[in-house]
């Protein structure tokens, strides 16, 4: 036994290959330690010591740790080289173990067992991808920190850190050391929350009156009230301010970038401290005149200002899909308790929030089911649209599923909650969703790649400008009248400059991709197609290559047995018995890989149909020994003394079964019907044979149909017999067939297609598909239903319908194609106002852009790249197959 944390586990087998003894330098043995129960806020941490030769050097390592204010214990080891240290994470750090540690002139190796933690920051005063990136270059500098993402456009933050080295609070006073302001918020929900103590109480009507005016209050989430001893938690949301635009231009310059700030903070200040010269020569000077320019300043912060307020608005439409996603669960289940005879002993109102795992709950008529599960009794509608996007409502009955979120249309169901909390079908829908608007697409990288190099730009044309204006005008090279009253050269050309600085816009390129990625995702979400992220929605735009599976896929995915055939000698009792037992030695193998095969399920079902029927009413199932899998081929065992072999053709070939002619006739008649022919043997002899068919769903002749017109080719690669897949393929109008093909083999498949320059969606039922949903470009698991957390797809398509392929691939056009656009509007206005800022239409048309019009300008620009992202709100689904039921 090896004991790890205080907990014990069992050797593994690599365990055993391990010798004895090993140098101290490479030893990772765990040493125990004392556990004291209650003790919650103690970590126990283990990190090898390299260099100690005796046990002196031990105990004077562990005196120094002991001394360490935090420490509970310390223990090394001089043998295995190795500490052991529990301390309180509250008061100190492992990082100052380790330097304690180094301290004492030993060296640490790195540290084993380290937590990872997770948490989400609002930041504020971000205004373009340069702002992201300095902050999230700032939080992954943290000691600990594993994993820093910023969302511009959510104006979040996720990170992945090692709690036993940093802290949140560290972690926020990274991100304000780099210019910006940075609060906790709680998953799920941007709230803030606030501890008062209340004073002056006389009765219990007191605290009622606050409670209920504190929850009247605009912005209040949530209120907790402690009657006895008069305290009071409030949530609330955050305030969306930032540092206005001079202290977040210090700490951009400081950290040597440059950002929106510092255009806005030079052109402001340009126009102020001008404006302030003016007054102070007018006031010492009986001569001088000259205009001033404080309006500039105020004006165009006022723009800006209004222009960001309208920027936040539009910008929180973009998330609009995910926040009715998230509140679509009910805050109330009624639960009941039932007796040992299913009787109902009492019914509760209670939270959503605490019900558990195999809790019994009571949807009502027009109720909504708060968590996943089971219907145990009744019968009823449920309309599923808000999650998987199908309009028709969905008849369920004892032993169907029911996703949380859902509204119960006309009966009362009766469910087991299977699903609960994090686990349910909407918080992962959840969850995806806002890590995918968190993530940034490839496309986004020509953006931050403009934005390094955009403002320096933006202030050395604002700097030419300047000059190229005032040394024209001093030295008379163009007309004196050209200069409007009250002005001179100098503040003409100062305007010209100011109106540079700030009609350039780095926002709106910093917006451009992840904003229209936040619609698009929240759309496909809540059609039921999850988008995981901006580079899954790049690459399936490009794709020219469909790889479909063959069964659950393109087909229905539940096989029925049409016929049986005997070849030999044994009894039907017999020939049922062995394909029986072996068939439930395979399907208990599938369970506890967390998976079924559909037709060896249909093959049981029937041959014990038939052994019923023809024996006794009781099937007794013989126990397999020698039992194998073989992927994409069969299974076999042995049952009794006989040999026993279940599979196709193939499997049979490869173990020297003899097939005569009858047998040969029978599996070609039946594959010709587009059936699938599985064999029996016994004792190297076909004994017998099923036929199984998998109906094809009805939308998949339209669904290959479109994508060919959409210039994609459709491919299908499958585990079935050539003749099944070539029926199939036919009949569904698939020109490319790959069959008799084991899960590596169709990622190989995959890669094979690849490397012929194409760019490949592998659709499949995310069963036995992950090595070809991980091979190709775009993976798309199809049929999710509530089990939609399936790692190895990009695309996660929640109904079992194979339009939503096509509306995955044409959403992400449709997406890419508008943030081109996007790139469009913002690199417009730029192109287009920074001249006529400088003023290049002045000495034809008089016409010149004023620092105020200008920052009103800008603010439009950033306006314009995200309503056109909205835009994406009115998707509609190109192809929408009405299946009647």
């Amino acid at each position: 036994m090896k004991v790890m944390g205080g907990e014990l586990e069992v050797n593994g087998k690599g365990d055993l290959k391990v010798p004895f003894l090993r140098s101290s330098e490479s030893v990772a043995v765990s040493l125990s330690l004392p556990i004291h129960k209650g003790d919650d806020k103690v970590k126990t941490i283990k990190f090898q010591i390299r260099g100690i030769k005796c046990a002196s050097s031990s105990t004077s390592i562990e005196s120094a740790l002991r001394k360490l204010n935090g420490v509970k214990n310390a223990m090394v080891s001089p043998l295995e080289g190795q500490a052991v240290v529990r301390f309180m994470p509250d008061l100190i750090t492992a990082k100052t173990i380790k330097e304690t540690v180094e301290a004492t002139g030993f060296q640490v190796g790195e540290f084993r067992n380290q937590d990872i933690a997770v948490c989400r920051l609002r930041i504020k005063g971000m205004a373009c991808t340069n702002c992201s990136e300095s902050s999230e270059r700032a939080l992954s500098m943290v000691d600990g920190v594993k994993k820093a993402v910023v969302g511009l456009a959510l104006e979040e933050a996720k990170v992945h850190f090692d709690p036993n080295v940093t802290n949140t609070d560290r972690i926020i006073e990274a991100v304000k050391d780099a210019g910006f302001g940075a609060d906790l918020i709680s998953s799920g929900n941007d709230v803030n929350k606030v501890h008062l103590q209340l004073e002056g109480i006389k009765s219990a009507k007191d605290l009622i009156s606050i409670l209920s005016s504190l929850e009247s209050l605009e912005g209040v989430n949530h209120v907790e009230m402690d009657m006895e001893h008069h305290k009071v938690s409030v949530s609330y949301d955050s305030d969306i301010t930032g540092p206005r635009f001079y202290v977040g231009s210090y700490h951009a310059l400081r950290r040597r970038s440059a950002n929106m700030d510092v255009l806005v903070a030079l052109g402001t200040n340009a126009a102020y401290f001008y404006s302030i010269y003016v007054v102070i020569k007018v006031l010492t000077s009986d001569t001088f005149e000259g205009q001033d320019f404080f309006e500039t300043s105020s004006m165009l912060i006022s723009f800006i200002l209004l222009g960001k307020y309208l920027e936040v608005v539009a910008k929180g439409k973009t998330s609009d899909a995910l926040s009715k996603l998230a509140d679509l669960a009910p805050d109330i289940a009624h639960l009941l308790t039932l007796d040992g005879d299913g009787n109902v002993v009492s019914e509760m109102e209670i939270s959503t929030q605490l019900l558990q795992k195999n809790d019994i709950i009571k949807i009502i008529p027009g109720g909504k089911v708060p968590v996943d599960g089971i219907v145990i009794n009744g019968r009823s509608h449920v309309n599923e649209s808000m999650v998987t996007g199908e309009a028709m409502p969905v008849t369920k009955s004892p032993g169907d599923k029911v996703i949380g979120g859902t509204v119960n249309e006309n009966g009362c169901l009766l469910v087991k909650a299977t699903h609960v909390g994090a686990e349910t079908a909407l918080s992962q829908i959840v969850q995806i969703v806002e890590a995918a608007q968190l993530s940034r697409a490839p496309v986004q990288k020509l953006a931050d790649q403009i934005s390094k190099y955009f403002v320096p730009t933006i202030v050395l044309a604002a700097f030419i400008t300047w000059l190229g204006w005032f040394i024209t005008g001093e030295a008379g090279i163009y007309p004196k009248h050209w200069i409007p009253k009250a002005m001179d050269a100098f503040e003409l050309a100062l305007q010209f400059g100011i109106s540079v600085l700030v009609v350039a816009c780095p926002c709106a390129l910093g917006l451009a991709t992840p904003t229209a990625v936040m619609v698009a995702t929240g759309k496909g979400a809540s059609q039921g197609v999850l988008i995981k992220g901006g580079n899954a929605l790049e690459k399936a735009h490009k794709v020219k290559t469909v790889v479909f599976d063959k069964t659950g896929t393109l087909t229905i995915g539940k096989p029925a047995v049409v016929g049986v055939m005997l070849f030999s000698k044994f009894s039907v009792e017999e020939f049922c018995d062995v394909t029986i037992a072996v068939e439930v030695g395979f399907l208990v193998c599938s369970l506890n890989a967390n998976s079924e095969h559909p037709i060896a399920k249909a093959v049981l079902e029937h041959a014990k149909k038939i052994r019923q029927k023809y024996g006794s009413r009781t099937v007794h199932i013989k126990e397999v020994k020698d039992f194998e899998v073989h992927p994409g081929s069969g299974v076999g065992g042995k049952v009794g003394e006989r040999r026993v072999f279940v599979g196709n053709k193939r499997l049979m070939r490869s173990f020297n079964v003899s097939i005569g002619p009858e047998v040969d006739n029978y599996i070609s008649d039946t594959e010709q019907l587009a059936h699938t022919c599985v064999l029996v043997a016994i004792d190297q002899k076909v004994a017998g044979a099923f036929s199984v068919t998998d109906p094809v769903k009805p939308e998949a002749e339209r669904v290959i149909a479109y994508l060919q017109s959409m210039g994609i080719s459709s491919i299908m690669v499958t585990g079935d017999n050539w003749a099944t897949a070539t029926a199939v393929a036919k009949q569904v109008g698939i020109q490319k067939v790959f069959a008799e093909t084991d899960p590596l083999g169709k990622a190989d498949k995959i890669k094979d297609l690849q490397m012929e320059g194409m760019t490949v969606a592998m659709v499949g039922d995310g069963i036995n598909d992950s090595p070809a949903l991980v091979a190709a470009d775009v993976g798309m698991a199809i049929g999710a239903g509530t089990d939609i957390a399936i790692e190895a797809a990009d695309i996660v398509l929640i109904k079992n319908t194979l339009e939503d392929v096509i509306t995955a691939i044409h959403l992400s056009k449709k997406t890419m194609s508008r943030i081109r656009l996007n790139y469009v509007w913002a690199l417009g206005y730029n192109v287009l106002g920074v001249p006529v800022a400088a003023g290049i239409l002045f000495p034809f048309t008089g016409v010149r852009l004023p620092p105020w019009l200008a920052g009103a300008c800008m603010a439009a620009s950033s306006i314009s790249v995200v309503c056109s992202s909205l835009l994406l709100q009115y998707y509609k689904k190109p192809l929408n197959l009405r299946i009647n039921k």
